[in-house]
């Protein structure tokens, strides 16, 4: 099985990836954003770094995509390469960061990748305001973060909505952030476990009612 966990910068996606892998026991996927060679460049110069970062991570999410396509036990990824294509990608192109032509190209880039990928079994959004997102940016201290625009983090927010709610057509667990502390209040945390539970449990009685009413075919 495979579980993303989704969410704008600061919304407490790898936190909450890695306290469900102990909770559960799955493997983590988590995303290579300090071994991003572009990164530090990419937050001084956007317009230069854009296209380099962004084809740096979209090699690395279809990479995993590739590995979490062999694999027999569940895995939980942080972000998945949907979200750096619709938002994060799209965003640097619409903000005039990345040409048309860079964009076309990085976009048949993609689309080719999706020929042999699938879409994740879940993913768990994490909604959260922009306060919230500032607080927890300056909260972990990053010092290429600190420089982060609220406009760049208003229009990704924007952005995530529009792919929740219009894009995306796998399944998905909206968790509205801002008024959970998941990672200090174990109440908070078991609300998210609860309700993850339940999304688990729906995709299994899919998948056993699907496998139930197939008809066997000889060859």
């Amino acid at each position: 099985m495979h579980i993303v966990i989704a969410g704008n910068i600061g919304s407490g996606k790898t936190t909450l990836t890695n306290m469900l892998v102990r909770h559960y026991g799955w493997e983590p996927r988590l995303e290579s954003v300090l071994q991003n060679p572009y990164l530090e460049e990419y937050y001084q110069d956007m317009q230069r770094w854009s296209l380099n970062l962004e084809v740096y991570f979209l090699k690395e999410r279809f990479r995993d995509l590739l590995d979490i396509a062999k694999a027999d036990n569940t895995i939980i990824q942080d972000r998945s390469i949907f979200e750096g294509v619709y938002i994060f990608t799209a965003n640097n192109h619409d903000m005039g960061n990345m040409s048309d032509r860079d964009f076309d190209t990085y976009m048949g880039l993609f689309e080719s990748m999706m020929m042999v990928a699938k879409q994740p079994d879940l993913m768990v959004y994490l909604r959260s305001s922009v306060p919230h997102l500032v607080d927890h940016i300056h909260k972990r201290g990053r010092d290429y973060e600190q420089n982060i625009q609220l406009d760049y983090l208003n229009n990704l927010n924007v952005r995530y909505e529009d792919f929740i709610n219009n894009k995306y057509k796998g399944r998905v667990l909206t968790i509205e952030a801002d008024n959970l502390d998941f990672l200090h209040s174990r109440e908070d945390f078991a609300s998210v476990i609860k309700r993850i539970d339940a999304q688990l449990a729906e995709i299994q009685n899919t998948d056993h009612t699907l496998f139930s009413t197939t008809p066997f075919i000889k060859p």
